[in-house]
Parts: C-alpha cells; sequence; structure tokens
C-alpha cells in the first residue's frame, strides 16, 4: 500500500488504496486521531533510524488480499515476526523463501496434519489461505525490527478492534479462530449466536502442548461453512 517514504506515510490518513470493499467498510477509520497519531508515532520512528517491519507496501496485505465480501474466516494473530524478510502482512505467514518455519508455524502446520492430513511442512507462506476469504489479522500491524510487540499500545489495536467490530455486525456465519489469551479478549466483540468461535491456547512452544494440539481449528471451520453453504477452506499450500 505505501512504499517506504515519509510521504507514504502521510497518506495513512487516506484509504484511497485500500481493497474498495474494506475502503467502504473501514475508510473513516483512516481520518480518526488515533491514526493521526499512529501516523506520527510510526514517522517518528523513520526518522530515528528504526526499521518498521513489515514494509509499508505490505501493511494492509490482510485487506488487499480478499474482497470483504468473500470474507469467511478470522485468524488473530498478535504482532508481525520482528525478523526482517519474514513478515507480509498476514499474520504467522512467512515469505516463501523463509527457512525454518518460525516455531508458532510449525506447530500450526502440525496440528493440520494432525486434524486434516494436509502436510504443509514445506512452506509457511499463507497467502493463498488470505485470497480464500481467510483474514489472517495482526492485533498491530507493525512492529520494530528485533522488538517484538514494540508497536502495541500506538493505536493499531483500535483500529483492528473495529474491523472486528465490523466483520461482527455486518456478516453472517464467519469463524473466528482465536489462538492464545490476547486473542481471547476480543471475544465479547463477537455475537456467538450467528458467528463461530474457535479458541483454544496460542500455538506457541511454550503453551502449545496445553490445548492447541487436537483443537481441530481447520476440520471445525471448514464443517461450519459447509453447514451455512458456504466454500470450504483449501489448507492445502
Amino acid at each position: 500500500m505505501f512504499n517506504g517514504s515519509n510521504s507514504h506515510l502521510l497518506s495513512m490518513n487516506s484509504s484511497r488504496n485500500l481493497n474498495k470493499s474494506w475502503q467502504t467498510q473501514i475508510g473513516d477509520e483512516f481520518d480518526k486521531p488515533y491514526m493521526q497519531s499512529l501516523k506520527h508515532f510510526l514517522m517518528d520512528e523513520k526518522t530515528l533510524g528504526k526499521t518498521i517491519l513489515p514494509p509499508p507496501a505490505l501493511w494492509f496485505n490482510a485487506f488487499n488480499s480478499m474482497s470483504f465480501n468473500t470474507l469467511k474466516v478470522v485468524i488473530l494473530g498478535q504482532d508481525p515476526y520482528p525478523t526482517a524478510g519474514h513478515a507480509h502482512g498476514l499474520c504467522f505467514s512467512v515469505l516463501p523463501e523463509v527457512k525454518p518455519l518460525p516455531k508458532s508455524l510449525l506447530n500450526i502446520n502440525k496440528e493440520l496434519l494432525d486434524d486434516l492430513g494436509v502436510d504443509n511442512s514445506h512452506t509457511g507462506y499463507l497467502q493463498s489461505w488470505a485470497e480464500q476469504g481467510v483474514l489472517l489479522l495482526n492485533t498491530a500491524l507493525t512492529v520494530e525490527q528485533g522488538k517484538a510487540n514494540s508497536h502495541q499500545g500506538k493505536g493499531w489495536e483500535i483500529f483492528t478492534d473495529s474491523i472486528i467490530e465490523t466483520i461482527n455486525a455486518k456478516k453472517e456465519h464467519i469463524v473466528f479462530i482465536l489462538w492464545g489469551a490476547n486473542a481471547h479478549k476480543k471475544i465479547p466483540m463477537i455475537d456467538s449466536s450467528k458467528h463461530l468461535i474457535i479458541k483454544s491456547v496460542h500455538p506457541s512452544p511454550l503453551s502449545a502442548y496445553r490445548g492447541f494440539y487436537g483443537s481441530k481449528p481447520f476440520s471445525q471451520t471448514n464443517t461450519f461453512l459447509a453447514k451455512k453453504g458456504k466454500s470450504v477452506v483449501n489448507w492445502q499450500l
């Protein structure tokens, strides 16, 4: 959406480059005071010589990879990978050339293999999931290189909360996959009478053995979508 220049960071006050279907739903957010504050924070960080990940052109990749109309699943992460060359705007996903895969992603692949027999051990590039209507959304869309969680509390969470609230209000029969305590905090925003909430511990190696393994989120998702007359997700990469 943006390149690395300050002039393009300034364009955060406009949604003109956002996928049109999302622009219609959330474009007003870009004019709100919190977004202007976030924009100036990011500009200041760049002025200080800090590297912001992912590159600005990919900050809104999760939205630009699909139409609001085709959205059917939301997977919620925390913030982008802080390692250069990994993050590309989709939670948990890494660029195709990244090896070895991050440990949380290895555990996601392990559960997918156990759940549906799908072997994605060869890659962590989840772009095709997004293009099928899976919103791979981090609660914060940027991070300083080498410093996990460094852009939390700067305004991104207000933006992504508004996304969840919009989806909850305007869509029907969406699957929300919430992994970990931070994601679970979003449950009060979701109407479980019309959407499916799948929650478990985070796939991190620190917690995956406490309930992520065996949770079968992928088959649960496809079962629900099929019952609601929607196309299922092809999880094979």
